[in-house]
């Protein structure tokens, strides 16, 4: 198992010490980017006064993508079980 690596993340003009595994540095890294670059983009389309009040907003905005992802995935796996039964049916008739 790889040595825990101590790392500082910035988001909203705060730093965050981190210990993580070598593994997640690139994924934490990149979520904070984007996260800042949500801030930047709420802050800019809107009138906020309190970093609190965008970081609700960065916060929701991921949760319902990854909500949204949720509910795709399970449509698709939806559509593919059906199109597999019916492939199945067909199979099974041919092979009658």
């Amino acid at each position: 198992m790889a040595e825990p690596l101590k790392i500082k993340i910035s988001i909203a003009d705060r730093v965050y010490p981190l210990t993580i595994n070598p593994s997640q540095e690139e994924g934490l890294r990149l979520a904070s980017k984007k996260i800042e670059e949500m801030i930047k983009k709420f802050e800019q389309s809107y009138a906020v006064r309190d970093k609190q009040d965008v970081l609700a907003m960065c916060a929701l905005q991921f949760a319902a993508q990854v909500e949204q992802k949720q509910i795709d995935n399970s449509s698709d796996t939806q559509e593919t079980e059906a199109k597999l039964k019916s492939l199945d049916r067909l199979l099974q008739e041919q092979l009658s």
